[in-house]
């Protein structure tokens, strides 16, 4: 993480933010640009492509800013698109034009999607499977924040931990889009108790405020001890670490008889190794969540997440947390805000 923010705030200079014009028809829109891994990134004008039969164009309200997007821009995400490329995972805005093939929805509907890197934009054109229509009363900002964190949350909880009414999660960088997810849904939907460990007093307080039930702040000792004079000698029915290394291990080690943790990213930088005589002790169950993987192997699953979140939102169960909110020639910034463990809840690029 500190490399990584060395990185973005070398050469912080507005040359870097550049607009240059298209080539063919005169109507162009703003994107971000990674052309260059590892350099802040570029804000260009570009030429608008057609619209295949399965595609839908989206005028882009907000983008969501992810670890993952900054990782990828660096060339250290699991998915390594062919550069130049626009970054950004999800995004919240208008229908702009449909193919010939797509009939799910129309020009003018409220959409969220989720399709890869390419959400950095002003307009951005997805396959219509990538799309989720936006319910009344759900603001496009509130709508933005669901796809990455949302969806992460309700699988890790309910799919991969099975977690059950009355048992105690502790969730590592509580603070964060993803942590506070977790609190979200673990607390209002399965009425589990929460324990958010954080970084901070006031990334603690703020989850504490979200929902969670108790918190540590793991900057000031051991966490399994802090977790020890919570809950007992028992530990915790369930993880979800975002984390890894050390904290991974800290977490492992405070889980109860046949608790189950989930990894959800590496945060931390450091990707740490199971001790397998560990999980036989207690019989537990470590476990992953790649989320982009089930939109490839199990899409029904993965649309069911989404669609569940979508669903709690409009029902007023859920509450996402907007921590901060960039414009599209801000996104170093926002990169930076992020790298810096600067961010709490989730951080969004607004297009107008």
């Amino acid at each position: 993480m500190a490399a990584a923010a060395a990185v973005w705030g070398r050469c912080w200079s507005r040359a870097w933010l550049c607009r240059r014009a298209g080539q063919g028809c005169g109507r162009h829109y703003r994107a971000a640009l990674c052309a260059e891994l590892k350099q802040p990134l570029a804000i260009e004008e570009v030429d608008p492509r057609p619209v295949r039969p399965h595609e839908v164009r989206v005028d882009v309200h907000f983008c969501g800013v992810n670890f993952a997007d900054i990782l990828v821009c660096h060339g250290q995400y699991q998915e390594r698109p062919q550069l130049p490329f626009t970054p950004g995972m999800e995004f919240a805005g208008t229908v702009l034009e449909t193919g010939t093939d797509v009939s799910a929805v129309k020009e003018g509907d409220q959409v969220i999607g989720m399709s890869g890197f390419n959400g950095m934009a002003e307009e951005c054109v997805v396959d219509h499977k990538a799309l989720w229509q936006i319910p009344e009363g759900v603001p496009l900002r509130e709508a933005a924040a669901l796809p990455v964190s949302y969806s992460t949350a309700i699988l890790a909880l309910e799919h991969r931990a099975r977690t059950q009414p009355g048992e105690t999660v502790l969730v590592t960088a509580a603070a964060g889009a993803t942590g506070l997810a977790v609190i979200d849904v673990a607390t209002n939907i399965l009425q589990a108790k929460v324990i958010a460990a954080a970084g901070s007093d006031e990334k603690c307080q703020l989850a504490m405020q979200r929902g969670a039930h108790s918190s540590v702040n793991y900057s000031q000792g051991s966490l399994k001890e802090a977790v020890r004079k919570l809950v007992g000698s028992g530990g915790v029915d369930v993880v979800i670490d975002t984390v890894g290394g050390d904290l991974f291990l800290e977490a492992l080690r405070s889980l109860a008889w046949e608790g189950r943790i989930v990894v959800v990213g590496f945060a931390g930088g450091t990707i740490a190794s199971v001790p397998a005589n560990l999980l036989l002790l207690k019989n537990v169950s470590a476990m992953g969540l790649y989320l982009g993987r089930y939109r490839d192997q199990n899409f029904p699953l993965f649309s069911r997440g989404l669609s569940s979140a979508i669903q709690y939102c409009q029902q007023g169960r859920i509450q996402p947390h907007i921590g901060a909110v960039f414009k599209l020639e801000e996104v170093n910034d926002a990169f930076l805000h992020v790298t810096q463990r600067k961010s709490t809840g989730k951080v969004l690029l607004s297009l107008k």
